[in-house]
């Protein structure tokens, strides 16, 4: 049967629960420590809202990658009901988690050698992740094999955009990404980078602009530079507890392009941990990052 595979995601691509069952969609996930106590979207998730609530209150947050016996876990039961595996990754530029995902499907071959285990390297983060995960759920219920799927995906994934801002520079500067004068300053003058995940799936600066609403503002601006020629029937964008300013966004999208359909999701713990509190990300198909 060509179709009998499964697609897997994994928790940093931020899709609602509400779409994973509605899709069956496994998912590995990622685990994240708050005041030294670790947590799990599947077995001791916490409330979106309280996370955030507890990294503006300074909790020390960390995250750790899935390793590849959790990869194994989650792949082993299809495999023993005869289906092959399509694992689409969270980016290698931000995290080893597809390097375990590796591992585990180099295992699990020598178990299963009559089974098929791919492995994809989205390059992808949040939502933008999601976005390429949702292409490939429409296409493998429209009844496309796993290959089928599996190339559409690395042809596409380098036209999959992420535009984000964060509301302060803090956390990016906790997590390496900015130095401490550049935050200082930031912070002093109300300066807002506009961030995008590049074709090796890491964080790189764009530009930056003064004010919450003009960096808003300036993602539409880059998207209208981007999208070129490419049909987008949807679009989705992640937040860090700030849903008033994803739906600005988004309503900006909608007046600006067309596109109607999109989602609306928070920022995982995961990313949250790097990115904070009152980041907005977008995501869509474009000529290029």
């Amino acid at each position: 049967m060509p179709n009998n595979y499964v697609i897997v995601t994994d928790t940093n691509a931020d899709l609602p629960a509400e779409y994973l069952n509605k899709h069956q969609l496994p998912r590995l996930c990622l685990t994240f420590y708050v005041n030294g106590e670790s947590y799990n979207a599947d077995t001791k998730p916490m409330d979106e809202h309280l996370f955030y609530d507890k990294m503006r209150a300074d909790a020390e947050v960390k995250t750790m990658q899935v390793n590849p016996e959790q990869a194994r876990e989650c792949f082993e039961p299809y495999l023993k009901k005869g289906m092959d595996i399509l694992y689409l990754a969270f980016s290698s530029g931000l995290s080893g988690t597809y390097n375990s995902g590796v591992i585990a499907a180099q295992e699990l071959k020598e178990q299963y050698p009559e089974r098929t285990i791919e492995v994809v390297d989205t390059l992808a983060a949040s939502l933008g992740q999601g976005l390429l995960t949702h292409y490939a759920v429409i296409m493998k219920e429209a009844g496309r094999s796993l290959q089928e799927v599996k190339s559409w995906v690395e042809e596409n994934r380098l036209n999959l955009v992420h535009l984000f801002t964060v509301d302060t520079l803090k956390y990016l500067h906790k997590g390496g990404r900015v130095s401490a004068a550049t935050a200082i300053v930031g912070g002093m003058l109300n300066i807002k980078p506009v961030l995008h995940v590049d074709d090796e799936g890491k964080l790189v600066a764009v530009d930056k602009v003064r004010g919450r609403k003009n960096s808003l503002l300036r993602m539409v601006e880059l998207m209208e530079e981007q999208i070129g020629d490419c049909k987008n029937d949807v679009f989705f964008i992640s937040h860090g507890d700030c849903i008033d300013d994803a739906k600005f966004l988004a309503g900006e999208v909608q007046k600006r392009f067309g596109i109607k359909e999109n989602m609306i999701h928070f920022v995982c713990p995961t990313i949250g941990a790097h990115s904070g509190p009152g980041t907005v990300a977008l995501f869509f198909l474009g000529e290029k990052r």
